[in-house]
């Protein structure tokens, strides 16, 4: 009988959506390393990577036996890994920049204007919702490339795609991006 690691993740997926802790650990194993890879791409920091890559694993965990096609499992916490690291990006807040000499508060920089930052929380708002209405290959392409910045090969890789396919989704993406974000401009 072969062990347990050397399982698909379609088997792993079922055993863990029934309970089965060990097939759930090996899930982790093998993945864990691309999520926090992908989370820090995103982050663009170290530090909240481990928080964003535990809480996708726990949502993944409570969440295990609402997957209707287990065989897709990977791709599944990386979207779940995803949307924990852009709710960490959302939740960040500027700290005030104090000056030595008086203890006050510096001026904000023209980016963090409340202008500057309503414009920004609009924009990003609109791109979120210009994102959830694409179709989700290209959404997993574009992100992959532009957020994640990772390249051609990789997304083929990671989403088992020929890499013209994944040219043409992301041309697809751009395009749909830049058409219904040329109001942003």
């Amino acid at each position: 009988m072969a062990p347990i690691s050397d399982a698909d993740d379609r088997t792993l997926a079922g055993r863990a959506a029934d309970g089965d802790v060990r097939a759930f650990e090996v899930l982790v194993r093998r993945y864990a390393g691309l999520m926090r890879g992908y989370a820090g791409r995103m982050l663009q920091s170290t530090d909240e990577v481990d928080d964003v890559v535990q809480a996708a694993f726990i949502t993944a965990w409570q969440q295990l036996p609402s997957l209707s096609d287990p065989g897709v499992v990977k791709s599944w916490m990386m979207r779940i890994v995803n949307r924990k690291a852009l709710d960490r990006i959302r939740a960040r807040h500027p700290h005030d920049e104090l000056d030595s000499s008086t203890g006050r508060a510096l001026p904000a920089p023209v980016q963090h204007s409340p202008e500057a930052v309503a414009e920004h929380h609009a924009v990003q708002s609109e791109l979120s919702r210009v994102l959830a209405r694409l179709p989700e290959q290209q959404r997993q392409c574009w992100l992959m490339k532009e957020v994640a910045g990772y390249s051609y090969d990789d997304i083929a890789d990671e989403l088992g795609l020929p890499v013209s396919t994944v040219r043409g989704l992301l041309s697809r993406a751009r395009k749909r991006v830049i058409s219904e974000m040329e109001a942003w401009r």
